[in-house]
C-alpha cells in the first residue's frame, strides 16, 4: 500500500521519516522535485547545442533536491517551541533537547521504502514479502558512538543497545548496576510483552465502537427531534401566524441554541472517541509493523516508546457514556393564546443522563405484598449535577417472581425527581429496571424481595401514644422512635452525605446543662451552641465541643425576663434574640446574658422561630398568628405576611425560620407539613414536602437550618428524623442518627466547624452529628 508511504503534512513519500511518541510518523523535511520542460528547437542537420541536450534531460527525469527550507515538522512546530503537538492525534509532548532531528527515525518506514524501490512498477509483480522479525531488511544499524560497530548488546537497567558490553561505560556512574545481555537474549521477551500489550489495547476497541455507536444514535435521534420540533412549532403557529410571527422567531432561537449546546456536546465527545479510536488503530498499526517487519535491533530500539504508549493508552479513559440525550421537543397549550402570546410555548428538554442519575428508597430492597411500595429517582447531568427540570424520559418496569410485569407508575415532581410506585402481588424476589432515555440508571437493574404482611418485622419502639405539640397545644400527631436500622449503615451507601453522632450533652432536669423540653438552638461564628430551655425558662450557652459556658434567664413576665423561650438566633455582634412565646415579645441579650432591649410587644401573639437576614433585619415567626414579621434591630416593623390557611403565603401552626445566601425567608410550615420559601420581601417563590414518611415528605416540620451550599436541613418531627434537601427543594439524603435515635427533634442548627447540631426535645438534649458538604 504506497498510501502507507505518504507523509501526511506534505502529501509525498516519507523523507527522513521521524516518529512522535504518540507512534505518528513525518517528514523531517520533504524533497523538493523540480521539472524543468522546456520545448525543443525544430530538428536541424546541425548538431544539436549542449544546453538542449541538458534540458531534454530535465524534462525526462526530475531533479531531486533536499529543500532549501525546513517544512514538515520543522515547519509546522512553532520556532523555539519545547513541545510538540501530533497534527493528527493533537497529544502534546516534549521535544527532544536538539529538536525535530533528535526525534526517532521509523526504520520500518525506511525499509518498505527500500523494498519499494526494488520493485517499484505498481502494475507489475506484487513485490516479494517482506523479512520477519529479526532478519535485516535494511543495511545493519550502527552504534551512534562507535562509528561502524554493530549493535549486539542490550542495557537492561538503560534499555538501550549497544555494540559492546562497555560501550556506554563513560556514561555510567555505577558500571556494576548495569546489566548487559547479549541482543538476541532478550529478543523475544520484550516481543512477548509488546504482543501482550498489543492485545490489551487493540481489546478496547469493539467498546469504543459501541460507545461510538451510542452517542452518534443519540446524535441522529437528536437531529431528528429537532426537525420534528421545528415541524410542529411552524404547524402551531399557522393559525396566528400573523399575531404569533414574534413569538415564534424567540422559540426557534431557543430551539437552535439548545440544539447547537447538546449538539456540542455530542460532538466533543465524538470527537474524543474518534481520536480514541485513531490513536490506537494508529498505534497498533505501528506496533504491528515493528513486531512483523522490523528487525531485532529496530524493535528494541522503540520498544519502550512503543511500550509506553500502549500502556498510556490501555489506561486512558474515555467517555463511553453518551454525555447528552436526544430529547428535544416543542409544547405549547392552546388556551389564552391571544393573552398570552408573548409566552406561548416552550421547549422540553432536559440535560439528564442515565448513568450519573441515582435511585434511592427503601422500594428498592424490600416491599410488602399488595401494599404501595415508592422509591425516588434523582436525575443528574454528565457532571454530576441535579437537574431541576422534569419532563424526562423515565421508564419504570417491574418483573415478579413468575415473569409477570406488576403495577408500576412514575409520578414526575417536576423539580428533576421522580416518584417510583410499584404493588407487588406476589411474594418473592422482583426486579425493577429504570430507564432514562432507553439507558439503565446507576445500579438499574435492581432487586427487591416482597414479603407478606405478617412476616415485615415490627418498629418495636414505635411510641402509638398522643404528643403534645412543641408549638403549645395538643395535635393528633405520632412522634415516632425510628428502629435503628432504618437509618443505619445498610442505607448509608445511597446517601449522598455520610455523618455519625459526636456528642450528646444533657439529661432531663434543672441543673445547669440539662434541659426539660428544649426547643429553639442556635449558633454563632465564635463557636457557641445557644439552646433556648423552654420549660425551664433560661437560655444556656455551650462551645463547639459541648462544653458548658453560660446559662442566663429569670422566669417572669417583665422585660428581661423569660416565660418560655423557643426560638433562639444571634446575631453578628454576638447579641442573642430570643423568642418568648408566652411573654409575645422577643428579647435581646449580649453575648455575656444581659438584658438589652425587646420588640414586637403588642404586635406578636405567640413568636416561635427567629432569625437575622444579612442586612440585620429580625425575621420572627408568630406560631399562634400564623404569619412572619420582620423587624429592624430597633423594633420598627418592616414587614408582615402570611395568615392562616393551606394556600402558599399561609400558614396552620409555622415554627422555625431560617435565611439562605441569597436573603430568602425559610419557613416549617407543621400542620400543613411542608417548607415554604419566599424572598425578603415575603414574596412565595415555592414550597415543597407532603403528608407521608417517605422521601422528602413531613409529619409535622419543626427545625430548619441552610448549609454554605444552599441545602436545606429539614427537622422531621412526627416523623423523628432529620432530612436534607436542595435549594430547590429536591430530596437528597437522611442524616444519620441510628447512633441514638431522635424523639421529636425541633430546632436545628449549623456549627462553626461544620456540623449539624439539633435539639431532641423527647429526650431532653442537644445533639452534634458529623455533617459533610
Amino acid at each position: 500500500d504506497q498510501q502507507f508511504l505518504v507523509c501526511s503534512i506534505c502529501l509525498d513519500r516519507y523523507h527522513n521519516p521521524k516518529v512522535l511518541p504518540c507512534l505518528h510518523t513525518f517528514c523531517e523535511r520533504p524533497l523538493v522535485r523540480l521539472s524543468v520542460p522546456l520545448p525543443l528547437p525544430a530538428p536541424s542537420p546541425v548538431s544539436v547545442p549542449l544546453f538542449h541536450i541538458l534540458t531534454l534531460c530535465l524534462s525526462v527525469h526530475p531533479v531531486v533536491c533536499p529543500s532549501p527550507t525546513p517544512w514538515c515538522l520543522q515547519n509546522y512546530i512553532p520556532a523555539q517551541s519545547l513541545s510538540l503537538s501530533c497534527p493528527v492525534c493533537r497529544q502534546t509532548s516534549i521535544l527532544p533537547e536538539r529538536g525535530v532531528p533528535a526525534l526517532p527515525n521509523n526504520f520500518f518506514i525506511t525499509n518498505l521504502m527500500e523494498v519499494l524501490q526494488r520493485d517499484p512498477d505498481p502494475c507489475g509483480a506484487p513485490p516479494a514479502p517482506l523479512p520477519p522479525l529479526g532478519a535485516t531488511t535494511g543495511q545493519p544499524l550502527c552504534c551512534p558512538n562507535h562509528e561502524g560497530k554493530v549493535m549486539e548488546f542490550y542495557c537492561v537497567t538503560c534499555e538501550t543497545a549497544m555494540c559492546r558490553e562497555e560501550c556506554t561505560e563513560g556514561e555510567r556512574r555505577e558500571p556494576r548496576d548495569h546489566h548487559t545481555v547479549p541482543l538476541r537474549d532478550v529478543l523475544e521477551q520484550h516481543k512477548a510483552a509488546l504482543q501482550h500489550q498489543l492485545d490489551a489495547v487493540r481489546a478496547r476497541l469493539p467498546q469504543l465502537a459501541a460507545a461510538v455507536g451510542l452517542v452518534a444514535e443519540i446524535s441522529r435521534q437528536l437531529g431528528q427531534r429537532r426537525a420534528e420540533a421545528e415541524a410542529e412549532i411552524g404547524s402551531s403557529f399557522e393559525e396566528l401566524e400573523v399575531a404569533l410571527r414574534q413569538r415564534r422567531e424567540v422559540l426557534l432561537r431557543d430551539l437552535e441554541a439548545t440544539y447547537a449546546a447538546k449538539q456540542q456536546v455530542l460532538e466533543a465527545q465524538l470527537e474524543v472517541l474518534r481520536q480514541g479510536q485513531e490513536s490506537i488503530l494508529s498505534s497498533c498499526a505501528f506496533t504491528e509493523q515493528a513486531l512483523h517487519h522490523g528487525s531485532a535491533t529496530e524493535v528494541l530500539l522503540v520498544q519502550k516508546q512503543m511500550g509506553e504508549r500502549l500502556r498510556e493508552l490501555a489506561a486512558r479513559p474515555f467517555p463511553e457514556h453518551p454525555h447528552e440525550n436526544a430529547q428535544l421537543e416543542f409544547r405549547a397549550e392552546p388556551e389564552g393564546l391571544r393573552r398570552s402570546i408573548q409566552n406561548l410555548g416552550s421547549l422540553l428538554t432536559t440535560s439528564a443522563t442515565a448513568h450519573t442519575t441515582v435511585a434511592t428508597g427503601e422500594g428498592l430492597r424490600q416491599a410488602v405484598v399488595g401494599q404501595p411500595c415508592s422509591l425516588s429517582v434523582t436525575t443528574k447531568d454528565k457532571d454530576g449535577a441535579l437537574v431541576r427540570s422534569g419532563g424526562a424520559r423515565l421508564r419504570f418496569a417491574v418483573t415478579g417472581p413468575d415473569g409477570a410485569a406488576a403495577e408500576a407508575e412514575v409520578q414526575d415532581n417536576r423539580n428533576g425527581t421522580y416518584e417510583l410506585v410499584y404493588t407487588p402481588r406476589t411474594e418473592g424476589d422482583f426486579v425493577l429496571s429504570i430507564l432514562l432515555y432507553g439507558q439503565p440508571v446507576r445500579g438499574s437493574p435492581f432487586r427487591a424481595r416482597a414479603l407478606r404482611p405478617g412476616d415485615v418485622p415490627p418498629s418495636p419502639e414505635e411510641a402509638k401514644r398522643r404528643v403534645k405539640s412543641p408549638g403549645g397545644g395538643h395535635v393528633r400527631q405520632k412522634a415516632l422512635r425510628r428502629p435503628a436500622s432504618m437509618y443505619g449503615s445498610a442505607k448509608r451507601k445511597e446517601n449522598p452525605i455520610e455523618d455519625e453522632l459526636i456528642f450528646r450533652v444533657g439529661s432531663r432536669g434543672r441543673e445547669k446543662g440539662e434541659f426539660t423540653n428544649l426547643q429553639g438552638i442556635s449558633t454563632s461564628s465564635a463557636g457557641r451552641i445557644v439552646v433556648a430551655d423552654s420549660n425551664n425558662q433560661c437560655v444556656q450557652v455551650f462551645s463547639n465541643e459541648g462544653q458548658f459556658r453560660l446559662r442566663f434567664g429569670v422566669r417572669g413576665r417583665s422585660p428581661g425576663q423569660l416565660q418560655r423561650p423557643t426560638g433562639v438566633s444571634v446575631d453578628t455582634n454576638g447579641d442573642i434574640i430570643v423568642a418568648d412565646y408566652d411573654n409575645r415579645w422577643v428579647s435581646v441579650f449580649s453575648p455575656e446574658g444581659k438584658f438589652k432591649t425587646k420588640l414586637g410587644a403588642g404586635r406578636l401573639m405567640g413568636p416561635k422561630g427567629v432569625a437575622v437576614d444579612r442586612n440585620g433585619h429580625i425575621i420572627v415567626v408568630d406560631n399562634k398568628a400564623c404569619c412572619v414579621f420582620i423587624f429592624q434591630p430597633n423594633g420598627k416593623l418592616v414587614a408582615r405576611f402570611g395568615s392562616r390557611g393551606t394556600a402558599e403565603r399561609q400558614f396552620a401552626g409555622p415554627h422555625f425560620v431560617a435565611v439562605n445566601n441569597k436573603n430568602e425567608i425559610v419557613v416549617t410550615d407543621f400542620h400543613n407539613h411542608s417548607v415554604k420559601v419566599y424572598n425578603a420581601e415575603g414574596e412565595f417563590l415555592f414550597k415543597f414536602g407532603s403528608h407521608g414518611e417517605g422521601n422528602g415528605q413531613f409529619n409535622a416540620p419543626t427545625g430548619v437550618a441552610v448549609d454554605s451550599n444552599g441545602n436545606i436541613i429539614v427537622a422531621d418531627w412526627g416523623n423523628s428524623r432529620i432530612q436534607v434537601f436542595d435549594s430547590a427543594g429536591s430530596f437528597l439524603s437522611y442524616i444519620n442518627t441510628a447512633a441514638d435515635p431522635l424523639y421529636g427533634p425541633q430546632g436545628l442548627a449549623l456549627t462553626s466547624d461544620g456540623h449539624v447540631v439539633v435539639a431532641d426535645s423527647g429526650n431532653h438534649c442537644f445533639k452534634a452529628y458529623r455533617y459533610l458538604q
